[in-house]
């Protein structure tokens, strides 16, 4: 047994929450990897719109590393891209504990965070000490008082743009009232507008372009994929691409755990198939011209390779590392090197 694993079943004795912030405590102390891994060059992509190169398709999904305070020592485990945040332009506490569980039986989590955050302000300066080799992405988001949750994205894009390889806009929270309304086609034309003005106006200051992208719910119909292609269509040249998808408030029949019934959003194995299938929606829409992100569900190179199969040129994982620990990690990029022979 690794002494990762070995921590990982531990940590599990814990309540949830609490594990989770002695993790990053830990990583922080210093108990992550030495020095970056050798990953097999068959691993390295790059995603075809934007052009971003990563060493291995596998990413660390946003919500681990809320404040940017441990990517160097993810980037360690041998990710190819590690995404950090959600953050807000101003601190925040987020919903009251407790909001984290682990649906055990199911191999699953329900969160209702909230986007607690400590701010843009702690981020940023978090994000300019990254010395990892994983390329890193900044997630941002909206703070639940704002009047204004757009301005909000557009402080945020422009915050984090010198300091990241690619931005992430997340509208597909359901633990923020109002957000997942961004996803509206009036409300994401206007977001889409908005934002491209800041990313454009940011990349002329800081004279360097990113890559952005656009983080969606599970829980849309034919009808809501379609306005959505149909928006993100016209936006422009600077949105690169999608990830697909968020936690979704659809509750399985087949869940056990007594923590099935607990309001957020569910992730982790329940949620494979269904985000799999919105995510071959949107690919078999957009036909290539974007970039997409595959996530949801993924505890193997198996379901990694079954993400590429239905049209993600990348993926990420996050709840699974609950149960499987960080070994994970290596497992997944060993295995997908066996698909791609």
């Amino acid at each position: 047994m690794s002494i990762y694993k070995l921590g990982q079943s531990v940590l599990t004795k814990f309540e949830p929450e609490t594990a989770h912030r002695m993790t990053i405590k830990a990583l922080k102390a210093g108990f992550g990897p030495k020095g970056a891994p050798k990953l097999d060059p068959s691993l390295k992509t790059v995603l075809p719109k934007s052009g971003l190169e990563l060493n291995s398709p596998l990413g660390l999904a946003a919500g681990f590393d809320k404040n940017a305070e441990v990517p160097s020592a993810m980037s360690g485990f041998g990710f190819g891209f590690v995404e950090c945040g959600t953050v807000t332009p101003q601190p925040q506490p987020g919903n009251p504990r407790p909001r984290l569980f682990r649906l055990t039986e199911d191999r699953a989590v329900i969160n209702r965070m909230g986007f607690n955050n400590d701010g843009l302000d702690v981020f940023v300066a978090n994000l300019k000490k990254y010395r990892g080799q994983a390329k890193l992405g900044a997630n941002v988001g909206a703070n639940k008082v704002s009047e204004d949750k757009i301005a909000d994205y557009e402080t945020g894009v422009k915050a984090v743009w010198a300091h990241c390889d690619y931005v992430t806009i997340n509208i597909s929270s359901p633990n923020t009232p109002g957000l997942r309304g961004l996803q509206d086609k009036a409300s994401l034309t206007d977001l889409l507008t908005r934002c491209g003005e800041a990313a454009s106006a940011a990349a002329e200051a800081d004279k360097v372009s990113r890559p952005v992208f656009l983080k969606l719910a599970p829980d849309l119909d034919e009808t809501a994929i379609d306005d959505i292609v149909g928006v993100v269509e016209t936006a422009g040249s600077w949105l690169s691409g999608l990830i697909i998808s968020n936690t979704t408030l659809e509750r399985p029949n087949s869940l056990q755990s007594v923590h099935k019934g607990e309001m957020g959003g569910l992730s982790g194995a329940p949620l494979f198939e269904l985000s799999t299938k919105i995510l071959r929606a949107f690919a078999d829409r957009l036909e290539g011209r974007f970039d997409l992100i595959g996530a949801g569900g993924i505890s193997s190179a198996e379901q990694a390779y079954k993400k590429l199969s239905a049209g993600a040129h990348a993926v990420q994982v996050y709840s699974a590392l609950v149960y499987l620990g960080v070994d994970m990690v290596s497992d997944i990029n060993r295995g997908l090197v066996g698909y791609r022979s």
